[in-house]
Formats: C-alpha cells, structure tokens, sequence
C-alpha cells in the first residue's frame, strides 16, 4: 500500500513562475480572494443525494458580506470563462459557498446560477500553492486536456472538471452490465502512464475522475485528474503509480484480468507517443515551464534524493544522481519516458 505525506509542504510562487504565469495570460487581478472567502460566520455539512457526508461544508456569511462576495465572484466566473466580459454579471449569482477542511488545499467550491433559466456552474477557490500550478500546467501541456485556471497573488482560480468521481465510480459503476470494462482498463493504463510520465502524484480514487461520452455503438472514458497538490512532490517512485494505490484495487484487478501484457504495452506506447507529440508541439512554452521549474524548490531535499536513486534504479541509469533539483528529476523523466528527443527537454 503506497502511504501519502500526512502533511505537504506549502510553497509559494516565486517571481519567475509569476512572470511564466503573466507571460501565458493566467494571471489577472481578481476581486475575490482567497482570504477573502475564509472570513465565513458559519457553516453546516453537505450530504449527497443519498444523505452521506461528502466532508465538504455549505458555509454561510453576514448579509452585506455575502452580496459584496457574490457580486465579485460573479466577476470572477467572467473572468474564467468570458475572458472578463462582465455583460453577463447582472444575471449570475453564486448561491452556495462550499468549504472543504479535508486535505492540504482546502479549497472553496463556488456554484453560479443563472437566474434567467436556472442552469448552475461551479469553480474552486484555493491557495496558490506553486506545485499545483506546475501540476496545472503539466496537465494542460501534455494530457489530453485543456486546464481553464487563474492566479493572482496567494489565491487560484480553478474551473470545475466535469466527471463521475473515482471513489464513486468503482463503488456504483464497475460492475454494471452496460459498462465496456475493456476501454475502462485501457484508459486506466494510459492514466497510470501520464501520471508517471510527468510525476503527478497522489492519484487516489477520489483525485480523479471518469469522464464517460456516449459513442455511436458504446460509450467512451477518460480518467481525468482533479487534484494537482502532489505534483513531483513525495519522495516515492510509487507515488506516481496509481496502480499502487489500494482504492484503485478493483480497476488494477480489472486490467490484470481483461488485458494481456501486450495489449498494456500498446496502450502505454500509445500514451508515451501522444504526450511526445504534444510536447513537441509546445516545445517552447514547455521549456519555458521546466525552466522555471529547474530552480525552484517544489519539494524537500531528502525527497528528491529519495526519488533519484529510485527512478534510477527503475530506468537502468545513473542519470538522475546528477540532477540538483526535482525539476530536473522530472523534465529527465519525461525525455527518458517519451523516448522521442525534442527540444522542449533539452538543455
């Protein structure tokens, strides 16, 4: 069973990840904050449809407070997602406040209604932790999907990514009759492959989620991640392996039965291509990511030594004991997983 620091180390963005984040449009004054959201006088659990406990709270504020927040968080839910045309403001309102104390990002879960047909939308709220930012970008770069988030100061704006979460999916949806378990074991390959690839850790079944898209015979999955707090963060090479997570069991199981040795082979080759593919195609702005990377601390001393010696035994070389820093570790673990030499990993 792979165990998760009880407690990650909160690091600050430095100046040079400030200015990567300015020159790529993902920072924007905004007029919520963070702080702002924890000024709350109150609040009581949330339970889900069938009354569990969902270890978020609905948190309520003082009634001059609660208009000035949800006027701003309208704003906010403009910039994310109308590039800040604030035409649409007059009929959003956000209704409900979410909190969660269950982690290290304690996020606050905003829901924006709009109140000509009653249609809601949500986005987080969360501290602007610099290895969720790497881990958000990474995402963006060399996953099948595009990140919609915002920084400003201490505070990051997150969109909300649509899904079946994976606690729940494995508990209520694996062993349906419907289901195509086949393509649910193969995307878990290719996840467990993007996630090692880029060293995204922590992928526990309720850090991501099952995005399901009905096809024309069947329907179509993807595991997506959720939560980015451990990127190239733990010290553990299985860290980074979701199939080494013990919630992820029942899937892990699943694949050992449904796909032969070759078949996974195929799937992780078909991951490792396409990642090398995209990182080809934003071989500039994934340099300049790395770079910043390459001299900022995301991660302990003992842990990126840790890693080191691990990932070499794992790749046969001696190549990560000359690395200074975990953003070496990991751009020397993309340029060894994709097999495909470009100059986006180079240098």
């Amino acid at each position: 069973m792979t165990l998760v620091s009880k407690k990650k180390i909160f690091y600050r963005i430095q100046p040079r990840l400030r200015d990567y984040l300015h020159h790529y449009d993902r920072e924007t004054h905004l007029p919520v904050s963070y702080l702002d959201l924890t000024r709350f006088t109150g609040s009581f659990p949330l339970l889900n449809r069938q009354g569990r406990d969902t270890l978020w709270e609905t948190v309520y504020y003082e009634p001059q407070a609660l208009r000035e927040l949800s006027e701003g968080l309208a704003q906010v839910y403009a910039l994310l997602k109308t590039a800040g045309d604030l035409s649409f403001t007059d009929h959003l309102v956000a209704d409900r406040i979410d909190y969660c104390r269950f982690g290290n990002s304690q996020p606050f879960r905003v829901r924006i209604v709009n109140q000509l047909n009653d249609n809601y939308d949500y986005f987080y709220v969360k501290r602007a932790d610099a290895s969720r930012v790497y881990g958000l970008e990474l995402e963006h770069l060399l996953s099948p999907n595009s990140m919609n988030y915002l920084v400003h100061g201490d505070t990051l704006i997150e969109e909300h990514i649509a899904g079946i979460p994976g606690d729940d999916f494995i508990r209520a949806h694996l062993q349906r009759p419907h289901l195509n378990q086949v393509r649910i074991a193969k995307e878990f390959v290719k996840f467990n492959e993007r996630c090692f690839a880029r060293l995204l850790g922590d992928m526990r079944a309720y850090n991501y989620v099952i995005d399901v898209t009905p096809d024309f015979e069947d329907e179509q999955y993807r595991v997506r991640a959720i939560d980015f707090d451990q990127q190239c963060y733990e010290g553990k090479k299985n860290m980074y392996l979701p199939q080494f997570f013990k919630d992820n069991r029942a899937v892990v199981q699943l694949c050992g039965q449904l796909l032969t040795p070759e078949s996974i082979r195929q799937y992780q080759t078909e991951e490792r291509t396409l990642m090398a593919r995209r990182a080809r195609s934003e071989r500039h702005r994934l340099k300049d990511l790395m770079d910043c990377l390459r001299h900022d601390e995301v991660s302990p001393p003992e842990k990126v030594h840790q890693l080191k010696q691990q990932l070499n035994q794992h790749h046969h070389t001696e190549q990560f004991s000359r690395c200074r820093s975990m953003g070496d570790v990991v751009r020397l673990n993309l340029k060894l997983m994709l097999l495909a030499p470009n100059k986006a990993l180079e240098g």
